[in-house]
């Protein structure tokens, strides 16, 4: 494993961010297994875009991506150790955990909330209190439908008032064929971007800014008990995604472009347009590294779903930084 120990060959300094980027470049590949958490979309785009540019192969790494059969698949796949990494969301990893699952997220893709309430103009929703007298659809997730309570809550719209109706992932035929007055789990980034190249003019309501407690949609997550072997893996495929973002962030075009050719059923428009909105938060906060997961974040996370009876422990263990680009390894 000495020879798979990081090799510095040069610095990129990244001018407002806080961190340098490791140009790894070991002598040979090493097999490494990444599964998406759903299809390739805009929301993998940095992924590909440093796959396109050669970053995995320049890193050592020889990297395989593989869509799940099924939306529980990636993090039993990694718990299993049947791949490297899985891509996956803050609310499953805490679950998981509680259910037994030893895994830990190493690193944020996209670091806010992208599912939101998404509705059409003649629903006359603007703001949360509009709810009332509503029907909401959701995809039957339970945190979907805690999101939905504490919203209310916040806007002081009594939960009675309000029916909620489980719509399985026809969320956006629902919401057009007039079946339900809003929908709660499409992404403000994605759907309601489809649905505004569709002259529906959405409107949207972001959970953070709605009485949720914000957290990273979408997070790399490893296996727990595998991390003094294939930790600096990952702080290879760190480095080399910190690279791919760049990369897109300089060239979206680019970086689209790659994604397309890896899933030629994508439309170029709306993935084009979803990656513009997205691109500020596929980069870290201000003067911390790529991938960052903010621990008081993930605390005030799981504080809310042990109140809404989600899961039955802390964050603790459930997130770490230490494989990210510029961080001391330890």
């Amino acid at each position: 494993m000495r020879r798979l120990a990081i090799a510095l060959v040069a610095f990129v300094a990244l001018a407002g961010c806080g961190e340098k980027v490791d140009v790894l470049q070991p002598s040979s590949e090493r097999p490494f297994q990444l599964m998406l958490d759903y299809f390739p979309n805009a929301d993998h785009t940095p992924i590909y875009a440093a796959q396109h540019a050669g970053f995995f192969k320049q890193a050592g790494l020889d990297l395989k991506i593989r869509q799940p059969s099924d939306p529980a698949a990636p993090l039993k796949q990694v718990a299993a150790g049947r791949v490297d990494l899985a891509v996956s969301y803050q609310p499953e990893v805490m679950r998981a955990r509680a259910q037994g699952l030893h895994v830990v997220a190493v690193g944020a893709l996209v670091r806010v909330p992208l599912t939101s309430i998404i509705s059409l103009p003649k629903a006359r929703i603007a703001r949360p209190k509009d709810l009332r007298g509503k029907t909401v659809g959701t995809a039957g997730i339970d945190y979907q439908h805690a999101y939905l309570q504490t919203i209310l809550e916040h806007a002081n719209v009594p939960q009675s008032s309000v029916k909620e109706r489980n719509v399985g992932f026809n969320l956006v035929p629902a919401l057009v064929t007039g079946k339900v007055d809003a929908i709660l789990g499409g992404f403000w980034n994605y759907e309601a971007i489809d649905l505004a190249q569709r002259k529906q003019h959405p409107r949207v309501i972001r959970m953070e800014q709605a009485g949720v407690p914000t957290y990273d949609e979408l997070v790399f997550v490893a296996n727990a008990d595998a991390l003094d072997r294939s930790g600096p893996l990952i702080r290879r495929f760190m480095n080399a995604l910190r690279r791919g973002e760049i990369v897109l962030r300089d060239d979206p075009a680019a970086g689209v472009g790659a994604l397309l050719k890896a899933n030629r059923d994508l439309d170029p428009k709306l993935q084009a347009a979803s990656v513009k909105v997205t691109l500020p938060y596929f980069a870290p906060p201000p003067g911390r590294p790529y991938g960052w997961q903010d621990p008081a974040t993930w605390t005030r996370f799981a504080a809310w779903m042990k109140d809404n009876g989600l899961i039955d422990m802390a964050a603790a263990g459930a997130s770490t930084n230490r494989f990210l680009p510029g961080v001391a390894a330890g």
